[in-house]
């Protein structure tokens, strides 16, 4: 498992690319969930999302030892810190992507300066091919969470949480593969393990509670939660026994749930956040933390949403 060191060193590689992002408050949403609530704002980091603090860890390191080309598997928010990174540093990088792609995930990929090669429409069709990709030019590839560097760089969130919010109680993160709570875990919890960190899935994407529940990795049929960038089948065989060893609690929240929260955020904090970023919030404001009067740091993990969907969210939010 990876350490606290091995956070800190991520840090410190990875100062020069990735924001300090900041906190922030909403008394409403205090009322509403009976705490005081900090929200960890990585929908306002560089390429929207919180993925840029892995990929650049791994990313640099794996300049530092010579490679000249990286690859990834993903059409979302690591193909586009991947392609964002490489490009700052000097390295082409190709994105596999699914045959189906929307074109505005296409185009923000190529924006950062990334080749994209549309390739099968699974994951495990795509992951092969970037592996191959990879292979063949001597490059890296940078897998999306299940790498020591990729969760140490997610750590780094749980650091600057330490330093921003005064006496936190506890910490909501969601999770996806596991490697930003993997990564906060042992940020948090090998500096001050008084501290609470609890985890949000779907509903329907709940493959980490059912590992949880039955001591070993647990594998679903692929999700179509509305929480996109938490459609994983199973967690990552890196990130679970760090989620075994510290994580304290972790809760569900429904569709409807996440669709109010949603529009919540959007009309009461005038912040544009992703459903995904949506389950810590709602878990909160649905009462099922079963805490009250504590400070609690939510983080929000992005905030890249296609515009198409947005009105569709608010509409269906109001049924």
């Amino acid at each position: 498992m990876i350490s606290l060191k091995d956070v800190k060193d991520g840090r410190e590689r990875i100062s020069d690319i990735a924001y300090v992002t900041p906190i922030l408050q909403s008394r409403q949403l205090s009322e509403i969930c009976g705490n005081q609530m900090f929200l960890k704002s990585e929908h306002l980091q560089k390429t929207g999302s919180f993925k840029i603090r892995g990929a650049s860890n791994k990313i640099i390191h794996a300049i530092e030892n010579g490679a000249k080309f990286v690859t990834a598997a993903s059409s979302g928010n690591h193909g586009q810190a991947v392609a964002y990174v490489a490009k700052k540093y000097g390295v082409p990088a190709t994105i596999v992507v699914p045959e189906n792609v929307s074109k505005c995930k296409v185009n923000a990929i190529q924006t950062y300066g990334g080749k994209v090669e549309m390739f099968g429409t699974t994951s495990g069709e795509r992951i092969p091919r970037a592996q191959a990709i990879a292979n063949q030019e001597n490059g890296v590839y940078i897998p999306p969470y299940d790498d020591p560097l990729i969760m140490a760089g997610q750590g780094t969130i749980g650091l600057e949480i330490l330093e921003q919010v005064d006496n936190v109680d506890v910490i909501i993160v969601p999770i996806g593969g596991g490697g930003l709570i993997s990564g906060i875990l042992t940020a948090i919890k090998e500096t001050n393990p008084k501290i609470k960190v609890i985890g949000v899935e779907p509903e329907l994407a709940n493959d980490t509670y059912l590992s949880l529940q039955n001591e070993k990795i647990t594998t679903i049929p692929v999700s179509q939660t509305i929480a996109d960038g938490l459609r994983t089948n199973q967690p990552g065989d890196l990130t679970f026994p760090v989620l075994m060893k510290y994580l304290d609690d972790i809760v569900l929240v429904s569709e409807d749930e996440i669709r109010q929260t949603f529009s919540f955020v959007m009309e009461r904090t005038k912040q544009l956040i992703e459903t995904s970023a949506a389950v810590t919030i709602a878990a909160a404001m649905f009462n099922k933390l079963n805490i009250q009067g504590k400070n609690i740091a939510t983080v929000i993990s992005g905030g890249n949403v296609d515009l198409d969907k947005v009105h569709q969210f608010i509409v269906n939010s109001e049924k």
